[in-house]
């Protein structure tokens, strides 16, 4: 496996898990029962921490489905150096720094984090156009 797909494998790993935390958050603050039932406007708040865990969650999705296809283009496309390996640890430890300072509450280093995984995307999209 290249390390651009084991990047890509630990990205999409971490994105599939995100969502646990919250949900035993619901558990806590809904019950059980209620976290099973079907959602209602009238469902208690969950914790604020978790409440920003489900937005990362939802921004990490959104950025996954732009980058797994560009590391997959540089994988068909046999693009492997030092710069698509880079791009794609920058891309899941900006990720995972995303998610942890988004749930924390710290604003101006949510927006860094995001930006690294961007830079990220936009070195793949690069190398992909040298290329050709």
């Amino acid at each position: 496996m290249s390390r651009e797909l084991l990047w890509l494998t630990l990205s999409v790993g971490l994105t599939a898990l995100i969502w646990v935390p919250y949900i035993l958050d619901r558990i806590k603050v809904r019950g059980l029962m209620a976290t099973l039932a079907n959602p209602s406007r009238r469902d208690k708040e969950q914790s604020p921490w978790a409440v920003r865990l489900m937005f990362a969650h939802d921004n990490a999705i959104e950025n996954l489905v732009i980058f797994a296809p560009l590391v997959l283009i540089t994988d068909v496309l046999n693009i492997r150096n030092g710069m698509t390996a880079f791009a794609c640890a920058l891309y899941f430890w900006s990720r995972l720094a995303h998610l942890v300072i988004y749930t924390a509450g710290w604003p101006v280093g949510r927006t860094v984090a995001f930006t690294g995984g961007f830079i990220a995307q936009m070195m793949l999209l690069i190398e992909i156009f040298r290329s050709m």
